[in-house]
């Protein structure tokens, strides 16, 4: 039996060197050139709950001491608010106006147990500006101590305070990775709670199967320089113990019928979650949505790192993609 559970027996290929192809643009090559950009992660047993709070505890501070702190403000106005025990912070730039209803819900990624707290305020920060609309970043709470459906109930409830605010065409969903879960589990428990859907969903990277049954899974292993292994672990943290085909664990096991907004879904040709990406298309295709599927040539998990054009090419696409949809607002 292979590792994917079936009975078929797996592919062994030659080991070989992939060489950083010329296809991409220079500053794309250096990066991968660079190689694995951190090593695999060992994680602490699943029950021991005061190590994997240390080992996070690590990395954001690891973050905080790369990024120089809590990152700069310059350009917008950051205000902190409360919904149901989770923080959001509401991040407006200059120049947009209470005229201006447009609000971008964003979902931060981490593989559901980092990027919290400072982290996900710069991150906010950092969408708020490159998409020019009002942001508002939510620091689910997450585990070990609160492991699913704690995340997504967050999520969920900033949704529904957004609006208590706002028209829901004047509200948009997104997030990557760990986020874009999330954020297509956000909408389709808005949906299942009777709530109106957003104006669209914009998702870098969904990790949207849980048991990992994706062909990149494996065949990308090795390729991606963010995504350097494939431990299970984070994800059985989250999911404490819930059945992981769950469509609210793993989006791509939902019926998107009836009703789903217009989604944008952006991946690379290395990233390990490639095939997650693909498949979370293919399935709001045959349900109807109108879904875009974007798949830079050479990207990994976190295309290359904001530093390449192919990175300001991939910005282009989002914003083309989220003024369409906020267009009939101006």
């Amino acid at each position: 039996m292979n590792p994917n559970g079936n009975p078929y027996p797996a592919l062994s290929v030659p080991a070989r060197e992939i060489p950083v192809p010329s296809s991409v643009s220079e500053q794309a090559q250096a990066i991968l050139a660079l190689g694995p950009l951190s090593p695999p992660v060992e994680y602490p047993p699943l029950d021991d709950a005061a190590s994997w709070r240390g080992m996070i505890a690590a990395q954001a501070q690891a973050i905080r001491e790369m990024t120089g702190g809590s990152g700069s403000t310059a350009g917008v106005r950051v205000e902190e608010t409360s919904v149901d025990g989770a923080c959001v912070y509401v991040i407006t730039p200059d120049g947009i106006g209470p005229e201006d209803r447009r609000v971008y819900l964003e979902i931060h990624g981490g593989a559901f147990i980092h990027e919290g707290g400072e982290v996900c305020r710069q991150r906010g920060i950092d969408n708020a500006r490159r998409i020019g609309a009002r942001s508002w970043a939510v620091d689910y709470r997450m585990p070990p101590d609160h492991p699913y459906p704690t995340p997504l109930d967050d999520c969920v409830a900033a949704y529904r305070a957004l609006l208590e605010q706002h028209r829901p065409e004047e509200i948009i969903i997104g997030g990557p990775s760990a986020g874009a879960n999330l954020a297509a589990s956000t909408i389709l428990r808005a949906r299942a709670e009777g709530l109106p859907l957003p104006a669209a969903a914009v998702l870098h990277s969904p990790v949207s199967d849980l048991t990992g049954s994706g062909d990149t899974r494996r065949t990308n292993l090795g390729l991606d320089n963010i995504l350097t292994g494939q431990s299970m672990a984070p994800i059985l943290l989250y999911a404490a113990g819930h059945d992981l085909r769950d469509p609210y664990l793993s989006p791509v096991f939902a019926d998107f019928r009836p009703g789903f907004p217009p989604t944008l879904l952006l991946s690379g040709t290395r990233d390990l979650l490639l095939s997650d990406t693909v498949r979370l298309h293919r399935a709001l295709r045959a349900a109807g949505v109108a879904a875009e599927l974007h798949v830079w040539e050479a990207a990994g998990h976190g295309g290359f790192l904001g530093r390449a054009p192919e990175d300001e090419e991939r910005t282009t696409e989002i914003k083309r993609f989220i003024d369409k949809h906020w267009a009939a607002l101006r």
